[in-house]
């Protein structure tokens, strides 16, 4: 995802890209449920696409150790 570093990241730029990263995933989330209550989608299934999206990122954000 991103190059490696020949330093280590500080603890706050770490929690500082998480931060941006998570922003990212919220952001793909509502822009999902946008699209799919635009198409007159049924609200439960909404929510489950869009919590389940959500939920599947972020597990692929907080594992990746390059973060």
């Amino acid at each position: 995802m991103l190059p490696a570093r020949e330093r280590r990241r500080t603890g706050i730029e770490r929690g500082f890209m998480r931060l941006i990263a998570t922003a990212g995933i919220v952001a793909i989330a509502v822009a999902l449920g946008a699209i799919l209550v635009g198409q007159d989608v049924a609200g439960w299934i909404v929510g489950l696409v869009v919590g389940l999206t959500s939920v599947v990122l972020a597990a692929l954000l907080w594992s990746s150790r390059q973060l």
